[in-house]
């Protein structure tokens, strides 16, 4: 029994220090590397963040390019449709052959008057006609017309006007000089004429033929709705002329 206890004692002295020396290793904090473990959430959370609003970022930046390229194609669209624009208003206003074949004042398109047509528009109803000075200025005015020295025929139809303000002619001048100032950029000037046809003389010959250039004159200033309206009037205030069949080929262009 001795022997056992002792041999157990022996055993138990052999045991016990490695028993205490386990937990004792076990009690020591272990020393790691966590250079390569995983970050904290918070700081996980933190880089996930920032990832997510650089994401965030890029994407608005992306987008906002999207929008310039979309923004600059419509640039360059309407760039195409102004310059567009800007030939066909400057034919229309240029081509004088054209405008002088539909020319109501009946001044023929060569050097000289047809004597007839002068007759008929000299004594077309106005409050106090049109006299031989009269009609021999306006020809001279139209005459600078004819040799495209536009400058010239300005100041000439502006002396006429001034000159012979109600004349069966006057109503013409007006409308010349409407057309000579758009041919030269001077967009005001001509609504100014433009309009002084309509106010002053709407029962002229001419009335039609300012319509239509008037609502030219209003697509040609960035105003479409002015435009159509003009357009719209010539065609139904004047059916049967070809100022309304011009009118209508541009609206149908324009839709």
């Amino acid at each position: 029994m001795k022997h056992g206890l002792k041999g157990l004692c022996g055993a138990g002295a052999l045991v016990l220090p490695l028993s205490v020396w386990v937990p004792a290793m076990a009690q020591q904090p272990l020393i790691e590397d966590l250079s390569e473990q995983p970050r904290s959430f918070y700081e996980q959370t933190q880089v996930r963040e920032e990832s997510s609003g650089s994401l965030v970022l890029f994407n608005q930046v992306e987008q906002h390019k999207e929008e310039l390229r979309q923004l600059r194609g419509q640039v360059e669209e309407l760039r195409h449709q102004i310059e567009q624009l800007r030939r066909q208003t400057r034919e229309q206003y240029l081509d004088i052959e054209d405008r002088l074949a539909s020319n109501m004042a009946g001044v023929d398109a060569g050097a000289e008057v047809d004597e007839e047509a002068a007759r008929q528009v000299a004594n077309a109803p106005s409050p106090s006609g049109t006299n031989a000075e009269a009609q021999a200025e306006y020809q001279a005015a139209f005459a600078h017309v004819q040799s495209r020295e536009f400058s010239e025929a300005i100041d000439a139809f502006v002396a006429y006007v001034d000159n012979h303000p109600d004349t069966g002619l006057t109503a013409n001048a007006y409308y010349w000089l409407g057309e000579l100032y758009a041919a030269e950029g001077e967009l005001e000037q001509a609504e100014s004429a433009f309009q002084r046809v309509l106010d002053d003389f709407p029962q002229s010959r001419k009335a039609p033929d300012t319509l239509y250039k008037y609502g030219l004159l209003k697509a040609r200033q960035g105003e479409p709705e002015e435009s159509r309206a003009l357009l719209e009037r010539v065609i139904e205030e004047h059916p049967d002329t070809s100022a309304a069949g011009l009118a209508n080929d541009f609206l149908r262009q324009d839709n």
